[in-house]
């Protein structure tokens, strides 16, 4: 299978699926609602009836919001003006490639979705390679077969990751950068090799992203049982067709193009709040979006090029049938 094919047929698997779709974005929006909660909370306390909840109302005091995020704890810290509008997407960037900490309960939110996805990703790889409507029953039963495996993947990831962060960052941005810099007079020298370092430490991310996906593609289609043996497979699979690569690369432009319309696009803060939400809301639907279309279009690539176009070593599974057929089936009672 070419990297079009590969491509446009994850959008078709994709949009096929709506109900993974939505399904995905209303976990993610509940996730997020404890938290959200625990904000207006503490905005609530802080405002109160003083003379800046007026000015609140009103529009924006950014004076209180700095005063705000500067005193705040827990998830409230998180509620800064870099939130607003386009600020928003380079912030969280920004945290990722320099490697930055988040309170515990961030954190822990995070650390929880982390793991819901890792429930769901068996579930949507079965459903995407099958490329057909499966039922609930068998999605969820999906979910739960791979569970284990993936887990089991989730722990060597996060030890690559592990080190990707704690030894390559340190060693590129607390090493190599200061000792390289230390007697430039030139700022624009210096930032066009932190610039480069910043984009040989994402492609270093990248490409250890791709190799787990295509290990959990390999779990599912394979329904391989050893993630060693998954990781190793996929790092070949990886290796011997560039077209990996090129299709990555298609998937991660449509990630950057929701970004950049959304950057561009975003309400500024004195929007209306309620805009402000269906803003964000369709901006969290894009993403989500994308990052199941990088799910759907390497199972497209691996199945077309394997030859698994029509084929998953699992059977799909059927409920159980009813005790009646059981009763039906036996031998009358013997007096």
């Amino acid at each position: 299978m070419s990297v079009a094919n590969a491509f446009t047929s994850g959008i078709r698997r994709v949009n096929h699926a709506p109900s993974l779709l939505v399904g995905v974005w209303l976990l993610t929006f509940l996730a997020a609602l404890p938290l959200g909660l625990q904000v207006r909370a503490a905005i609530a306390e802080s405002l109160g009836a003083s003379p800046a909840a007026g000015a609140a109302a009103r529009g924006v005091d950014y004076t209180w919001w700095q005063q705000f995020s500067e005193e705040a704890t827990g998830p409230s810290k998180a509620f800064s003006p870099a939130i607003v509008g386009g600020a928003a997407v380079i912030d969280n960037l920004s945290s990722i490639i320099d490697n930055r900490s988040h309170e515990i309960a961030v954190a822990a939110a995070g650390f929880t979705y982390a793991i819901v996805w890792l429930i769901l990703a068996g579930g949507i790889l079965d459903r995407y390679a099958r490329n057909r409507k499966v039922g609930s029953f068998a999605f969820f039963s999906a979910c739960g077969g791979y569970f284990a495996r993936f887990a089991r993947l989730a722990i060597v990831a996060g030890l690559a990751y592990v080190a990707l962060f704690a030894w390559l960052h340190g060693w590129l941005f607390d090493g190599i950068y200061p000792r390289v810099t230390a007697n430039w007079t030139v700022e624009w020298h210096a930032f066009a090799l932190r610039v480069s370092l910043y984009c040989l430490f994402g492609a270093a991310l990248c490409l250890c992203n791709l190799v787990f996906d295509y290990a959990k593609v390999r779990i599912v289609v394979e329904d391989r049982r050893s993630v060693v043996g998954a990781t190793i497979g996929a790092l070949r699979f990886v290796r011997r067709r560039p077209g990996v690569l090129a299709l990555y690369l298609i998937d991660g432009c449509c990630f950057a193009v929701v970004m950049t319309a959304y950057a561009l696009a975003a309400p500024g803060a004195r929007v209306s709040p309620w805009w402000t939400l269906a803003a964000g809301q369709a901006y969290l639907l894009a993403r989500i979006w994308v990052k199941l279309l990088f799910y759907a279009s390497e199972v497209a690539y691996f199945q077309g090029s394997l030859a698994h176009a029509a084929h998953l070593a699992r059977p799909l599974p059927a409920w159980p049938d009813s005790p009646a057929a059981d009763i039906a089936d036996s031998p009358p009672a013997k007096d």
